[in-house]
């Protein structure tokens, strides 16, 4: 049996944190391969422009490994994100920004092992793929469909004490014109 603490991504993207009022979206892209467990954080988006870039907090250690966060250089952190782990360095698109992602997650193992996601690849307008530094539990799943993407939200399930904790589970990402 794995010996686990939460698995989760948290994305960072490189643009500044503006009210989710304040900017238009047109449509919200997601993957079908979300982990189920948590509360969804807040939306937040780019003041003008898209993303291009992104980095996630993972945790690693003997007997732990955890993906918890996403982030990206123009929202200065996700609303909502796990408490462990370090940030990995940033992945930006060549040129362009970025336009799908694939989640990478585990399927239920039951009995207090469970990792939910486990890291994130995204497309860049320019095709090249930036794949995160997250973990190898479970399979990257279907690709999103494609937009600009300008904003985020996460899911993820906040620290259960003694019980399995899963940390980062899904994300949304927001598109604009």
């Amino acid at each position: 049996m794995k010996v686990l603490t939460p698995a989760a991504l948290i994305l960072l993207f490189f643009f500044y944190t503006v009210d989710a009022r304040t900017r238009e979206y047109t449509s919200v892209i997601t993957v079908p391969n979300g982990g189920h467990w948590g509360k969804w954080g807040i939306r937040q988006f780019c003041r003008s422009g898209y993303t291009n870039g992104f980095a996630l907090k993972v945790k690693f250690s003997l007997f732990s490994f955890t993906a918890n966060g996403l982030q990206s250089p123009e929202i200065p952190l996700s609303a909502f994100f796990g408490r462990w782990g370090t940030w990995t360095s940033f992945l930006v698109c060549p040129t362009g920004y970025l336009i799908s992602f694939s989640l990478r997650t585990e399927k239920s193992q039951g009995g207090g092992d469970d990792t939910a996601a486990n890291n994130i690849q995204f497309r860049c307008s320019d095709e090249a793929v930036l794949v995160g530094d997250g973990l190898s539990w479970g399979r990257f799943g279907p690709w999103s469909k494609r937009c600009k993407i300008c904003g985020l939200q996460t899911k993820v399930e906040p620290p259960q004490g003694l019980q399995d904790d899963t940390a980062l589970n899904n994300v949304r990402l927001f598109c604009c014109k």
